[in-house]
């Protein structure tokens, strides 16, 4: 539609015109559990009133809905003509006086992508589930609004919905009433402080709901109540934990509070897990929703509590980056991204009991912003963000773990407690207001006395990420008698940064490598001369960015990388360990390192390793180097060699341990022989066993994966698997399962689905193309290369932003690793100049990846 795509000169003007005082939402609900309409979408009834101001007494504007069916339009008491004012994303609204009010009554559309209002049924027990998710801009497929961030205003929310339901909104409940007529109950919320659109939220449903409060008195003897509340499906609760979810989040709030200085300002804390969600979570104040992934069915690893806990801290600290201040527009989408990911190691690290919340953020996190840093698409972390399908791919590497990581590098530039007064500050100048970048630049000088616009130019404004390499010269006596670091940048993003590091020494001692001395030094230019150092003795690691304050690619003399080779194991810093691990798969990705030196890397040092963390992001890491960077001719020999290291490493792990479950599922994955494939099948019929191995659902779908993609386990096999296991999270695995079979026909069946149909969810298309795009089924893939780059233009134009991006990433016929791909991925992107430039982007960054791969396979092909 012409006018769904809003663009940044469209939402300035509005918002130079409009201050909106205020919206009332009322939504009926109550026929979601329902049966489906005959024909057309399922909807449900959303009545809408905003008053607002207009600066110029008689202008033009708009307000945005996307909804099949709109029953009247009043201005201002005016009855509209909604087919001359409604073109079915915007409403035009001419006229408009100093003092408006709009009243919108329409039929909206349930989502089944996620993107709205979204309907869940639970087949385990036929039960209803609903919640919203809207960022960037999918408020309006649920309420007519002005949908930018920086049009905020104050909510009232009634929700008609069936008896016995939860109903919860950003707001506290104020009461429950039976409606006029119809059945159900009518609950009305608590008026919220001004917010954007994007995190205006509700949810309902016969959801499983735990309650707790936090309690804080402050310095000055006020006392703030939090009432706090964690849901999930009712079919989840068995394995819900929200004893560790509540006591994660009152240690975030303690952490927040100490920190920031500013008490928590929406008024209760509601956490949702919910089902189908098509992003990690979102920061919804006051009702913060998760996918709900995170709770774990099964026996899982210290790794993935880790990574729940920082997810929650994220979201918790976007309480006040992001919803107490948020962007005037997603040009500064960092402003609140860069800052909660950050924010959510910090914490993490800071009030929690993973304290190694920095390990996984330089070993996982940072290996998503050096990927993203490397695509054509790479943007400054501030970006150029012209309309919403810019917005929607923005939510990247860059804006997330690049920018936190640059966080972190300003906090060793500036000191750490300049940057939190500048935090503080920032809240308390900007509270339920909007900002730029100049108006956190203008606060973080003031407290660190630098001068922080050279400093955002550098970092901030600017795209690429530079190299550090260390230069070692001894002298005659083998003591150091000049250690510089050299710094480089590719050729398209020229940029030489200055980068705060700690450059580390490290030698055997006793057969562990220690670090015996260490040095601050600010990288400047191409070549800095670290002068601290000279006549230290000889090293035999040098590491340039020990830990991990700046955001780099660290490379290795001769030398320290020929110690890598022998002893990366014994490495006793686990940050350090991690940092070289990354390293070495920066090394591999740039074909500087061969993939099969790398693989040996894993075999010999990667069950030594004690970080659960770091182990799970190695051996991703090794599976990548096998099935892309390893030249063609060398992978049968050496899937066989990685898959017998897994299956050692498997039963010489500690029983029970997380170790041991990580590498279970990494044979899985990895097998390849009838002997491996014959023990995935004795364990999950009972015939094998291994000490403390605990094959529970999870792991039976984990094993039966790879058995039906090598045509181990058929249709039989799968439907008595579900049998064991008909919950939605086992019709998900189901579906990946049977989309995974060696088959033309499975092939072909899989396509249709999601590429000539819109009948899935979004996690079952999800699903789907994990199943359908598997490696090692080449023959069978390659007749869809051509089929794809004819449908995905008629895709994006046709469907939801989110499965166009799931269609075009997921689809995209890279396995194959052929010149003839890279050929017609090219010949696409020249004959179709003038396609969405979202969608170009997204085939430009596939593009990349296969170039990188066949790049790194020929350069190693000898």
């Amino acid at each position: 539609m012409p006018g769904e795509n809003l663009t940044r000169d469209e939402a300035g003007a509005r918002s130079r015109l409009l201050t909106v005082h205020g919206y009332e939402l009322v939504l009926d609900v109550r026929e979601a559990a329902g049966p489906a309409p005959a024909s057309g979408p399922r909807t449900f009834r959303s009545t809408t009133t905003i008053r607002f101001s207009a600066r110029e007494d008689g202008a033009d504007t708009f307000a945005d809905l996307i909804a099949p069916h709109v029953h009247s339009v009043t201005l201002n008491g005016e009855s509209l003509n909604v087919d001359r004012v409604f073109d079915g994303s915007r409403i035009r609204l001419d006229g408009l006086r100093a003092e408006n009010e709009l009243i919108v009554d329409a039929r909206c559309a349930y989502s089944r992508t996620g993107e709205g209002l979204h309907h869940f049924t639970d087949p385990e027990d036929g039960e209803t589930y609903l919640y919203t998710q809207y960022e960037p801009a999918d408020a309006r497929r649920v309420f007519a609004n002005f949908e930018q961030p920086d049009l905020k205003a104050p909510y009232d929310v009634t929700v008609l919905a069936p008896e016995g339901w939860t109903v919860l909104a950003n707001g506290a409940a104020t009461g429950a009433s039976a409606p006029p007529e119809g059945g159900g109950v009518r609950r009305t919320f608590a008026t919220t402080k001004p917010i954007s659109t994007y995190i205006t939220a509700i949810l309902a449903g016969p959801y499983h709901h735990v309650r707790d409060h936090y309690s804080r008195t402050f310095a000055d003897g006020t006392t703030l109540e939090i009432p706090l509340g964690a849901l999930c499906r009712k079919g989840l609760a068995k394995h819900f934990d929200p004893e560790e979810i509540f006591a994660t989040t009152k240690a975030g709030l303690d952490f927040f509070h100490d920190h920031f200085d500013f008490p928590y300002p929406f008024g209760k804390y509601d956490q949702a897990f919910v089902p189908e969600y098509n992003l990690g979570a979102m920061e919804n104040p006051g009702l913060v929703t998760f996918r709900e992934e995170y709770v774990f069915r099964g026996r899982t690893t210290r790794a993935s509590y880790q990574a729940r806990a920082n997810t929650l801290l994220h979201e918790m600290a976007h309480m006040w980056f992001g919803d107490l201040v948020t962007m005037e527009w997603w040009d500064d989408l960092w402003l609140k991204e860069s800052f909660a990911d950050f924010m959510g190691a910090y914490a993490s690290h800071g009030a929690t009991r993973f304290d190694e919340a920095w390990i996984t953020f330089a070993n996982r996190r940072k290996a998503w912003a050096y990927r993203a840093d490397q695509l054509p698409s790479t943007h400054p972390i501030t970006a150029d963000i012209r309309d919403l399908q810019d917005a929607k791919l923005n939510f990247d590497g860059i804006t997330y773990a690049k920018g936190a990581s640059v966080l972190k590098q300003l906090v060793a530039y500036a000191g750490e407690e300049a940057f939190l007064e500048g935090a503080r500050r920032y809240f308390k100048r900007h509270a339920y207001g909007n900002t730029r970048l100049s108006d956190l630049l203008s606060v973080l000088t003031e407290t660190s006395g630098r001068d922080m616009a050279e400093w955002a130019r550098a970092w901030l404004q600017t795209a690429g990420l530079n190299s550090l390499t260390p230069q070692v010269r001894y002298d005659a006596d083998g003591r150091i008698a000049e250690l510089a670091v050299e710094q480089d940048a590719p050729e398209e993003h020229p940029t030489l940064r200055p980068h705060r590091v700690q450059i580390g020494l490290y030698r055997l001692d006793g057969g562990r490598l220690v670090r015996y001395a260490r040095a601050g030094a600010d990288v400047t230019g191409a070549r800095t001369v670290v002068e601290a150092l000279a006549g230290a003795e000889r090293p035999e690691l040098v590491l340039v960015n020990d830990e991990d304050l700046t955001y780099c690619k660290t490379r290795f003399d001769a030398a320290s990388l020929d110690t890598l080779r022998r002893h990366l194991g014994d490495i006793e810093d686990p940050l350090a360990r991690a940092l070289c691990w990354s390293a070495l798969w920066n090394l591999t990705r740039d074909a500087l390192l061969p993939a099969a030196d790398f693989l040996e890397l894993v075999r010999r040092f990667g069950g030594a390793e004690t970080q659960i963390g770091v182990l799970q992001m190695v051996l991703t890491w090794a599976d990548s180097a096998l099935e892309w960077y390893l030249p063609r001719a060398r992978r049968e020999a050496e899937a066989v060699r990685l898959a017998e290291a897994a299956r050692a490493e498997l039963r010489r792990a500690e029983p029970g341990s997380d170790h041991q479950l990580a590498w279970a599922r990494f044979f899985a994955g990895r097998a390849v022989t009838d002997a491996d494939f014959g023990l995935l099948e004795g364990l999950l019929s009972g015939k094998e066993r291994i000490a403390g191995l605990v094959v529970d659902q999870e792991l039976r779908w984990t094993m039966l994966l790879p058995l039906a993609a090598h045509g181990r386990a058929g249709e039989e096999e799968l439907a008595d698997e579900l049998t064991r296991d008909d919950t939605a999270s086992g019709r998900r695995h189901q579906v990946r399962c049977l989309a995974a079979r060696p088959s033309a026909e499975v092939k072909e069946a899989a396509w249709e689905q999601v590429v000539e149909s819109d009948a899935l969810s979004n996690a079952l298309v999800e699903a789907t193309i994990d199943g359908f795009a598997r490696p090692g089924q080449d023959a069978l893939l390659a007749p869809f290369t051509d089929r794809y780059f004819a449908a995905i233009e008629r895709v994006w134009r046709e469907r939801s932003i989110e499965i166009g991006m799931a269609v075009v990433r997921g689809l995209f016929p890279g396995l194959q690793q052929e010149r003839a791909t890279l050929d017609a991925t090219d010949a696409w992107l020249a004959a179709h100049q003038d396609a969405a430039p979202a969608l170009r982007r997204l085939v430009l960054e596939q593009r990349d990846d296969l170039h990188r791969a066949l790049r790194a396979q020929e350069d190693r092909a000898g």
